[in-house]
């Protein structure tokens, strides 16, 4: 037996020596060192021998089996270090070819406009709040001073989930929140930036889906001329500060008295275009003085307590400030129209 176990082991060692590839090695693995090899065989022959020759034959054929084992696994580190570096050769990269470009995203342009108007306000110590967009119909219209059948509940075709819940038409519910949190406590500024929903048919200036900003600022003795002030403020910081503005007489349910806001025409600085329609001047947003119904609802007592509120539109700003021309052009994701406004 130690004689074929020699001969085994030169057998496979010279076969290994001679092998090329990988599967090769592993043919001779199984042809050596499996179940059913040659080494095997001569194992299952030793109970034929003496108690001295078994421990003998045993150990042989174990180093016979760690040797060819041993190669094995060397030939095999030898062909894959082989293998790679022919591969690594084939792939060379020529690091001298220019790189594909990597496309850098940014803010969207309504998302620009929104933060650039939240700055300028929170530098007039206004604080930011946000709300839900699903609202309940007291917040939403009864506790802006729009019950039930009010006629002005026609200005803004809604969507509604059920009869007490809807898609908020505007972003003043989150003012109405804040006040009745507060419940006449304490003073309130603030702005309410979000998404709004109305029905209403898209076409260039139109959409059932919109943004919105609110401000509302509540306390002792303000006036209408505080609120004069700050949207001459906003106007000339958003537009230039050539920019002059007008306020006319409108009528929102929720204040009283209730303007609009005018800025002059940048194309024509007021003198008549049609841009603005020959007037010189193009409507931004509305205000008010926060109507007394509304403070008496959330809990601020109308002779103590005065305030102002505001609301404007996003894409009229964006519109009017860099020039485009149809709404759609926010939500069509188009990286054509939106690369444009990208500031790096």
């Amino acid at each position: 037996m130690k004689e074929r176990l020699q001969e085994l082991k030169e057998e496979a060692l010279n076969k290994v020596e001679q092998a090329d590839t990988l599967n090769e090695l592993q043919d001779i693995r199984v042809a050596y060192l499996g179940k059913k090899g040659p080494i095997t065989e001569v194992l299952r022959g030793m109970g034929k021998l003496s108690k001295e020759e078994r421990p003998v034959i045993g150990e042989l054929a174990n180093k016979v089996r760690e040797a060819i084992a041993g190669e094995l696994d060397a030939k095999k580190e030898s062909i894959e270090a082989r293998e790679l570096e022919e591969k690594l050769e084939k792939e060379t990269i020529d690091v001298t070819l220019p790189g594909r470009p990597v496309t850098v995203g940014g803010p969207h342009l309504l998302t620009s406009i929104i933060e650039e108007i939240e700055d300028l306000f929170i530098g007039m110590g206004f604080e930011v709040r946000e709300g839900p967009e699903v609202e309940t119909d007291y917040y939403n219209f009864e506790a802006l001073n729009l019950p039930k059948g009010h006629p002005a509940r026609d200005m803004q075709d809604s969507f509604y989930i059920t009869e007490e819940l809807l898609m908020r038409t505007h972003t003043s519910p989150v003012q109405a929140r804040t006040m009745g949190k507060f419940q006449g406590s304490k003073p309130v500024k603030m702005i309410c930036p979000g998404k709004v929903y109305r029905r209403d048919t898209d076409d260039a200036t139109h959409s059932h889906q919109f943004t919105q900003v609110e401000g509302l600022y509540v306390d002792r003795n303000v006036r209408m001329s505080d609120l004069k002030g700050v949207l001459n403020r906003f106007a000339k910081q958003m537009f230039g500060e050539e920019r002059e503005i007008r306020l006319r007489p409108s009528f929102f349910p929720f204040t009283e008295p209730s303007v609009e806001m005018d800025i002059s025409c940048k194309v024509c600085h007021g003198e008549g275009c049609s841009v603005c329609k020959g007037t010189g001047w193009i409507e931004i947003l509305g205000g008010g003085m926060v109507h007394p119904r509304v403070l008496e609802m959330a809990g601020y007592d109308p002779k103590e307590y005065t305030g102002f509120a505001f609301g404007m539109g996003p894409e009229r700003i964006a519109m009017l400030k860099y020039g485009v021309d149809d709404i759609r052009h926010f939500y069509t994701n188009d990286v054509r129209f939106l690369k444009q406004y990208h500031k790096a």
